[in-house]
């Protein structure tokens, strides 16, 4: 049912989306479909649960592997990991992004993202060592709205003249360089973030803004 809520998002948009197209796609009565959903939006706010439990799953992933990782290389395969499953289905996220309602709301109304800022949180302080900035809970705050602003505009409208693989080490800069220890560059950089990946960043997250704020209205 999720998947078929998904190929018609990405398809027909939020406006275009019922219950009965969705119900056709997936091969089921619509009596059948509302026995687990009531409407469109219960469909999609699924589709965003599983979006989040995705990010769980790599952030746990990320936790429970080379326990010798440094925080930069954790950073790098959580944005990694982020920018591959949006440019999987780059249409459907480009739907949730900017027509559903749910994501409008404030981040700690979902369950799910304040699952996501306890595990960011206790990465940044297994790794307090390496950063500067003593308020943990702000700096979680900061690192997730860059990585989902950053990653959204990446893969939902990259910047034209870089590839997918500058664009997530522009990403990985902002993130350490915003935690601002020494020794946090990437191997072989200046601790400072490349011109080249500073330009990128900012290029993505004006592309971001601008996306934002020419959102279509809802039906």
């Amino acid at each position: 049912m999720l998947q078929a809520t998904a190929r018609v998002l990405a398809t027909h948009g939020y406006a275009g989306t019922n219950t009965n197209l969705i119900a056709e796609t997936a091969g089921v009565s619509v009596g059948s479909l509302y026995q687990y959903f009531p409407n469109k939006n219960a469909l999609i706010a699924a589709l965003h649960d599983r979006h989040d439990n995705q990010m769980l799953d790599v952030i746990d992933d990320v936790l429970n592997g080379n326990p010798a990782a440094t925080l930069r290389e954790r950073v790098a395969a959580i944005v990694q990991a982020m920018l591959h499953a949006h440019l999987l289905e780059p249409a459907l996220h480009r739907v949730l992004e900017r027509e559903f309602p749910l994501f409008d709301q404030p981040h700690e109304h979902s369950r799910a993202d304040q699952d996501i800022h306890r595990r960011m949180r206790h990465l940044l302080e297994l790794h307090r060592a390496e950063i500067a900035q003593a308020d943990r809970d702000l700096a979680t705050y900061v690192v997730l709205r860059i990585m989902e602003s950053l990653v959204h505009a990446a893969a939902l409208a990259p910047p034209a003249g870089f590839t997918p693989k500058q664009l997530e080490a522009a990403v990985v800069d902002a993130v350490m360089g915003y935690l601002g220890a020494p020794g946090n560059a990437a191997p072989g950089k200046a601790s400072k973030p490349g011109k080249a990946a500073v330009n990128a960043a900012a290029k993505t997250a004006k592309t971001a803004s601008a996306a934002k704020k020419t959102k279509p209205a809802r039906a």
